[in-house]
Parts: structure tokens; C-alpha cells; sequence
């Protein structure tokens, strides 16, 4: 059915939303907005996209978020998203997934669910976000191509592509005993800037290192160029880091057939830097660490790069050696495990993100 033109009562500037702009104007509006690639030789405008794939393979990631699944317009805290929190988001969460395979990233399609009454500067800070996540995170990457759909709640599909330059990808499958566990990036950060993002502490009231936290849950900022430097390094297996680094740790362990042992000493460190949040939810002291250590090793959508090397060899620069492979004893799940100072198994505060499990 064609376009029905809005001709009577045009709307101003700031009440303008999606309905009355139509798919021609929101699609105006967006286009100049998002980021170009050196890859693309034919980008938006027709049926679909060209780019090219000077390897021959091309590697292909999606990810979705949904409105108060994944992200909520506004939080308990008072804090509203922005179109630019969930496109930057969108964009960083698909191409760590290239980052994860030791491929560089060039191209994105982008599908956006919209309620007709969606305000589109809501949806053209969606496309800054994703140019902004582009160019800060340093990728050469173009939207290519996408969808606009309407629906009751926004929701917002994003596939990835990229390009491995003749290497073999990095899998889940490679690591063997003898192997150290390394990762890059942060762990934790994203998980407690959801906890502050849902708690009763007004955003208002939050100092720099909280805030800071809580713009990693919005924001993430994935190490992006890692992954292909482990693969250089001989990595032996890789993944990011999405729903947990236990539960992604779990899932590499399965794969590869071995067990993971997690130094809970050296997770630690990485739970320090989460304090200022653990703090102000949890009080001073013991339950303040603990709540912080639980984000660490239980938090996800910080994306870092979870990767294990021979033992015999240099972890690569950015990344931090955080456990080793073991062999599965016999009678025993493959799995990680958390280890405390001691050496033993120490109980673990939460197993991660579950898309399908209690809230």
C-alpha cells in the first residue's frame, strides 16, 4: 500500500515521531546519519547490499534486543535510554561477536521494530549511537542495509559481517589441558550498572565512578581488534564474553572437552574496580566484595574476550591470564569452576544470563 502523506497539522520538530514522518522521511533523515565503509560497493538504497569478501568467506553474526527484555526505556533508578545507549549497544554487541571469531568487522544490517508513536529524534540518535559506536570502538564498518517495521514494542536486529583475511577462525572447541585462560576487556562493569540502573539510588545522585559503571551497561565498549591479535598469538579457543564469564566459561569447557579453572584471587582484581557500586547497594566490607566478585564472574554484556593459549607461550598485550586447562576428572561434567585462594572449588554466586530463565 503506498505511503499515506502527511498533509494537514504537520507536526514540530520535537513532537515529530515516526507515524508522521513515514518510512520515506524517517529513512531521509537516518540514512546521512549512519556510518560507510570501505568494504561496501553497493550500500543502502536498493533490494539489498554488495560488499565485498576479498577472503572468500564471510563471517556472519545476529544479535536482537527487545524493549524491557534487553533494555528498558526507562529504568528504576529514573535513568530514560537513549536512541544513541541502544544503537551504540547494537552495534557493539555484534561486532564483538566478529572480534570473538578473530575476524575485522566491515558491514552491518540493521532491522528497527518501531511503535508508530516512537519520537524520531529518538531514532535518529539510534543511528549517531551506531556510528558513534563504529568509529570510537575503531572499525571500518558501513550499515549496508536493514528493515523498518512496525510493532508494539521496539526491537532492534543486527547482523554482522566480516572478514578473516585467510586466517581459520578462532572456536569454542580447541582448548586442551596445559592451556592458560586469558581474557581482554573488562568483567563485571556492564553487570553493575545494571544493578544500579535497576536499584532505588536516584541516576541523579550517582558520582563519575558510578556513573561510569552504569555507562557500561548502556555503552559497552568491547575490545574490538583483540581477537584478531590472538590469532596471531595461537589462540587455541576464543568467545566473548555475553552472558557470564562462568556461564561462557562453561559452554567453552563443553565444547572443548575439558574443565576450566577460574583463579577467584585474580577475578578479584576485576571485582575491585566495581566496589564503588557494590558499595553503595551493599554497605562497606565483606558483602560489598562479595557482591562485586559476583558481578565479575557472574555478569555479562561487558564482552570481553574469553581466550585460552598454550601454556608454553606469552599471552598477547591487553590480555590477563585469569585461570588454566585442566583435564575433566573422570565422573565429572566439563565445566568451569571458580578456585579459591586455597586451591579449592569455591561456590559460585550466580551461572549468568538465562534468556529463558527467572528473572
Amino acid at each position: 500500500m503506498p505511503e499515506k502523506q502527511q498533509t494537514e497539522n504537520p507536526a514540530t520538530e520535537q513532537q515529530l515521531t515516526v507515524a508522521s514522518a513515514g518510512e520515506s522521511g524517517l529513512l531521509a533523515r537516518i540514512f546521512p546519519l549512519l556510518p560507510e565503509g570501505t568494504a561496501t560497493l553497493l550500500g543502502p538504497g536498493d533490494d539489498a547490499a554488495v560488499v565485498a569478501a576479498p577472503d572468500g568467506r564471510v563471517v556472519v553474526s545476529i544479535d536482537t534486543q527487545t524493549q524491557d527484555q534487553d533494555f528498558r526505556l526507562h529504568w528504576n533508578n529514573g535513568y530514560a535510554s537513549t536512541g544513541h545507549d541502544v544503537g551504540w549497544k547494537s552495534a557493539a554487541q555484534n561486532l564483538s561477536d566478529m572480534n570473538a571469531m578473530g575476524a575485522v568487522p566491515h558491514s552491518l544490517l540493521i532491522s528497527l521494530t518501531l511503535p508508530p508513536s516512537t519520537p524520531v529524534a529518538w531514532v535518529e540518535g539510534f543511528a549517531r549511537g551506531v556510528h558513534d559506536a563504529v568509529r570510537t570502538l575503531g572499525a571500518d564498518v558501513a550499515v549496508v542495509g536493514g528493515d523498518l517495521g512496525r510493532g508494539r514494542e521496539i526491537s532492534v536486529t543486527a547482523t554482522a559481517m566480516g572478514n578473516l583475511a585467510g586466517a581459520a577462525p578462532a572456536l569454542r572447541s580447541g582448548a586442551r589441558p596445559g592451556d592458560v585462560v586469558a581474557v581482554a576487556g573488562t568483567l563485571g562493569r556492564a553487570a553493575a550498572g545494571f544493578a544500579l540502573l535497576e536499584s532505588d539510588v536516584p541516576f541523579g545522585s550517582l558520582d563519575a565512578p558510578q556513573r561510569a559503571l552504569m555507562d557500561a551497561q548502556c555503552r559497552p565498549t568491547p575490545p574490538l581488534g583483540s581477537g584478531p591479535r590472538a590469532l596471531a598469538a595461537g589462540v587455541t579457543a576464543m568467545m566473548d564474553v555475553s552472558d557470564g564469564l562462568l556461564k561462557d566459561a562453561s559452554r567453552l569447557a563443553r565444547a572443548s572437552g575439558c574443565t576450566l579453572v577460574l583463579d577467584a584471587v585474580v577475578l578479584a582484581s576485576f571485582a575491585a574496580a566495581l566496589l564503588p557500586a557494590a558499595t553503595l547497594l551493599a554497605g562497606a566490607g565483606h558483602a560489598a566484595e562479595a557482591l562485586a566478585l559476583g558481578w565479575a564472574v557472574g555478569g555479562g554484556e561487558d564482552f570481553a574476550l574469553l581466550s585460552t593459549f598454550p601454556g608454553s607461550d606469552p599471552v598477547p598485550d591487553g590480555f590477563t591470564v585469569i585461570g588454566s586447562v585442566v583435564p575433566t576428572a573422570p565422573g565429572r561434567d566439563h565445566d568451569a569452576v571458580l578456585a579459591g585462594g586455597s586451591g579449592d572449588d569455591a561456590p559460585d554466586t550466580t551461572r549468568g544470563w538465562d534468556h529463558f530463565g527467572a528473572a
